[in-house]
């Protein structure tokens, strides 16, 4: 019972509160109205009569002015009368220009109905003010006559209560004085048309300061239409520079294989008694050798890709032992950096490093893609770094780290996008669509971790992947 009572008082109290805020809210409604009427008029009549000296400038700024004066509106409705008031108009396109914009506002049915919106409130600021003056005076009146009827009953009301083997004290005597101050409830009843009044206004704002249910619906509709239409757009320009690509990075290695072995069979056909020097075949099969790993990367790139694209990228989860898995990489990656550009591989594996959650075939080419570009980014000398890192018991951190070029932070954000190249003479140059890192974060996402970047110009760059543990 007693929580039951608390209930009551503290809705009564939150009633109470926002009663006062109404009440302000209808007084607030008297300068605001006047001021919107005087904007208005003195706004149209000028326009209007310099219509063909500075006029438009003048009607430019005019609508302005009146659209933010509605969003004003908008605003105090939403936070003073607690009323869901749904946007005035659709996001602009980025790319129009400020007359486009302003050509679109003008085609909006908000515009016009928050036009009319700010013409009523001057005589609802009126109607408002004098209301609240009137239902003021009319409950101090009514206030002072039940008060003055209750005290006169007092000594009956005492005599009653006497008899009734009943007690008077302190507080219910405040309680009589209180209850009879408000006419037993009476003079709730004209703060419940002030209540209405504001409810019924707040309901105006709602139909002319946002947009219909309809045209919201419409609008959400033409979003997501145009979302879809940009996405195509994006598929149609990654398809289209997927041929680009594929018609130089792929014709690039084979024609290298292709010159070699022809001039190696040139070679023999000029003496067929006699093979080349040991020097000269082993530099050519190491060609041809090199770029058929290119070719095969590639290849498996653009697999990954088509299989990422019919949504069959599957990954088959199981607890592995990363630190075996990151000694397969450096004993494969060491020869080809040491060979190509005399970079440095070092690994740091911990021991009893938990086993972690990966499918052990798509984690060998994220890390193999992470370390090609390494070596591809990374100066003649330079030293590329595998660690392991456990995280309490929960997660396990690899790291690909280098002392190449490094990323500009603005690029950053960008180098896990398909067919993005920091360098495009030198990813050309090396072989790749730009895909390596977009897989590798697929891959690492389908694993249910995290690929970040950490680089500085000039002093390298850190990829770190976090796995949970098995």
């Amino acid at each position: 019972m007693q929580q039951t009572q608390k209930t009551a008082g503290q809705l009564y109290q939150v009633q109470t509160a926002q009663t006062y805020i109404n009440i302000g809210y209808l007084l607030l409604s008297f300068p605001l109205g006047i001021l919107y009427f005087c904007f208005l008029i003195i706004g149209a009549v000028v326009s209007v009569l310099n219509l063909f000296i500075i006029g438009i400038p003048l009607m430019i700024l005019f609508f302005i002015c009146w659209w933010k004066l509605a969003a004003f509106e908008r605003k105090i409705a939403i936070q003073w009368l607690g009323v869901d008031i749904a946007p005035m108009a659709t996001p602009l396109p980025a790319g129009a220009t400020r007359i486009q914009r302003m050509l679109l506002h003008l085609r909006h049915k908000v515009t016009w109905k928050s036009l009319l919106y700010l013409f009523l409130k001057f005589p609802f600021g009126n109607l408002a003010f004098y209301m609240v003056l009137i239902i003021f005076i009319l409950v101090v009146v009514l206030g002072c006559i039940t008060l003055v009827l209750s005290l006169l009953a007092a000594p009956i009301v005492l005599l009653c209560v006497t008899l009734g083997n009943g007690t008077f004290n302190k507080s219910s005597i405040g309680r009589y004085l209180w209850h009879s101050t408000t006419g037993w409830g009476l003079n709730l009843l004209p703060l419940t048309i002030l209540n209405f009044i504001t409810q019924l206004w707040g309901n105006f704002a709602q139909a002319m300061l946002g947009m219909n249910e309809n045209t919201r619906r419409l609008a959400e509709l033409q979003e997501i239409a145009e979302r879809e239409r940009a996405r195509a757009e994006r598929a149609d320009q990654s398809r289209r520079e997927l041929i680009m690509n594929v018609s130089h990075d792929l014709r690039t290695p084979v024609a290298s294989i292709r010159g070699h072995l022809e001039a190696l069979q040139h070679t023999c056909a000029e003496n067929s008694t006699r093979l080349p020097d040991p020097e000269t075949l082993n530099n050519y099969l190491t060609i041809a050798h090199r770029e058929t790993l290119r070719l095969g990367a590639l290849v498996e790139d653009l697999l990954s890709l088509a299989r990422e694209d019919s949504q069959d990228l599957r990954v088959q989860i199981e607890a592995i032992d990363a630190g075996i898995l990151v000694e397969e990489i450096y004993q494969s990656m060491m020869p080809l950096a040491r060979r190509e550009r005399q970079i440095s591989i070092l690994r740091t594996i911990p021991p009893q490093l938990p086993r972690i959650q990966a499918d052990r075939q798509r984690l060998a080419q994220v890390l193999q893609n992470l370390v090609r570009n390494a070596i591809t980014y990374t100066p003649d000398g330079g030293i590329i770094a595998l660690s392991l890192t456990p995280v309490s018991n929960d997660y396990v951190i690899l790291e690909v780290a280098d002392t190449g070029v490094g990323i500009a932070p603005e690029e950053q954000s960008k180098i896990f996008e398909r067919f993005y190249r920091i360098d495009v003479s030198r990813t050309r140059a090396s072989g790749g669509f730009g895909l390596g890192l977009a897989i590798a974060r697929d891959f690492v996402v389908a694993m249910g971790g995290t690929i970040t970047v950490h680089s500085t110009p000039g002093e390298g760059s850190r990829f770190q992947i976090i796995l949970k543990c098995a």
